[in-house]
């Protein structure tokens, strides 16, 4: 997939702002030469109308103008034969369908739409559903709703924490740290026991913990029992955290247990606003940073931990159906090697990086959070970058990673759209 990308690149293919992928072909000619058929449908549903052309249906529904192959209108049959309800699974072997296919008859009633196929099966498929999960339909939709924020924005927001009890013990209290965290990427439980086994029960509240390289909860210090930067007492620049696993993690868990000294405060920068002020002004480097993948590395060495880790993405990556950002991968400290970029690329890369990485380290996008014993953080990886001024004296925290998709779970069956 990543040398097609990087092969149109090099052909100095110039798509439009937001567009990511050569031009569909055109569709073929029409079977019938008749005008589209237009058909009244249920008084409170959009005007529908409907043309036959060789391999699709091309179908009008409201504003959405849909082109459905009839092998997909086919496999997506949610008949009782084809679809097991109960399961909400696919029974019909995809495989089976002949590539060729065309329905004998099309019908519109009502707000459904009706396909008879050669075999004599019917399908009925809402037209509501169709304009909804349709190519067409998906391009105007959002996957994950957010509130792409600054310093200012979230300050102003005055997004409360969640106070540890409310969290463990309520429904209610559950689902509001759930949508805080969807919305801002960030979130944070209050009055937690400042131990390492009270934060794991707290963590454990929305997703299963990640066991990696590091183990499931660790302790963290300046101890260098680790051979990463932030096991010192240096200053890190903001950063995603594990870039050099193939797929990052998708959440961590902050709480500090102690410190006796001065600075450590936390910084957080959303990376979605960054990203997207960098497709506002210069649309052609965030076309880039979502195209060429590069190397990040972990190599380690240090006591008995062994660990050589490499994973290989874009520093920014979409959805190509409606360019929609899902994951920023951004750690100068571990990015390795770039062998992966042909020259012509190159330099063109490091424009995008920079322009990024300005809007990264603008001041105004830079939150301030000074850690403390009780407050638990949480935070997107895949959205939320953080990093950390330099600090003295004692200074520990405990945390974890967290599975992403079992954290989006406990939102969906909360009625969050996750």
């Amino acid at each position: 997939m990543w040398c097609q990308r990087l092969a149109w690149l090099l052909q100095g293919c110039q798509g439009t702002p937001g567009h990511h992928w050569p031009r569909l072909p055109r569709a073929p000619r029409p079977l019938l030469a008749a005008p589209a058929r237009c058909h009244p449908t249920a008084a409170a549903s959009p005007p529908c109308a409907w043309q036959l052309h060789q391999d699709h249906l091309e179908l009008s529904y409201g504003s959405t103008v849909m082109r459905l192959d009839f092998v997909w209108l086919r496999d997506h049959c949610r008949s009782a034969s084809c679809y097991n309800a109960k399961t909400r699974q696919r029974s019909l072997d995809t495989a089976s369908v002949d590539l060729a296919i065309q329905p004998q008859a099309v019908r519109v009633e009502g707000s459904s739409l009706f396909l008879t196929w050669p075999d004599g099966h019917v399908t009925r498929y809402g037209l509501e559903w169709l304009a909804k999960n349709s190519y067409e339909g998906q391009k105007q939709q959002v996957m994950h709703p957010r509130i792409l924020w600054n310093a200012e924005i979230y300050q102003q927001a005055q997004v409360p924490s969640i106070d540890c009890q409310h969290f463990l013990q309520t429904d209610e209290g559950l689902k509001e740290f759930l949508q805080s965290f969807l919305l801002y990427g960030i979130a944070f439980v209050e009055n937690v026991t400042p131990t390492k086994e009270h934060t794991e029960i707290v963590a454990k509240r929305i997703s299963i913990i990640r066991e990696t390289i590091y183990g499931r909860m660790w302790y963290f210090t300046s101890d260098f029992s680790r051979g990463d930067t932030a096991y010192t007492k240096l200053a890190l620049d903001r950063h995603t955290d594990t870039t050099y696993f193939q797929e990052p993690c998708g959440i961590q868990v902050f709480h500090c247990l102690k410190h006796e000294g001065t600075g450590g405060r936390t910084l957080l920068v959303d990376g979605f606003h960054a990203a997207e002020q960098v497709r506002l002004q210069a649309p052609e480097h965030f076309e880039l940073l979502a195209k060429v993948p590069v190397r990040h590395e972990y190599v380690e060495s240090v006591g008995g931990c062994h660990n050589h880790m490499v994973g290989v993405g874009p520093l920014l990556n979409v959805y190509p159906w409606n360019n929609e950002l899902y994951l920023i991968r951004y750690n100068n400290y571990d990015r390795a090697v770039i062998n992966t970029v042909p020259h012509p690329v190159v330099r063109r890369w490091y424009r995008a990086h920079r322009a990024l990485t300005a809007e990264l380290r603008r001041p105004h996008n830079e939150l301030w959070v000074k850690l403390k014993p009780g407050k638990v953080l949480f935070v997107d990886n895949w959205r939320v970058l953080h990093g950390r001024e330099a600090f003295t004296g004692y200074r520990q925290l405990c945390g974890c990673y967290l599975s992403r998709d079992d954290a989006l779970n406990a939102a969906r069956l909360r009625g969050l759209q996750a």
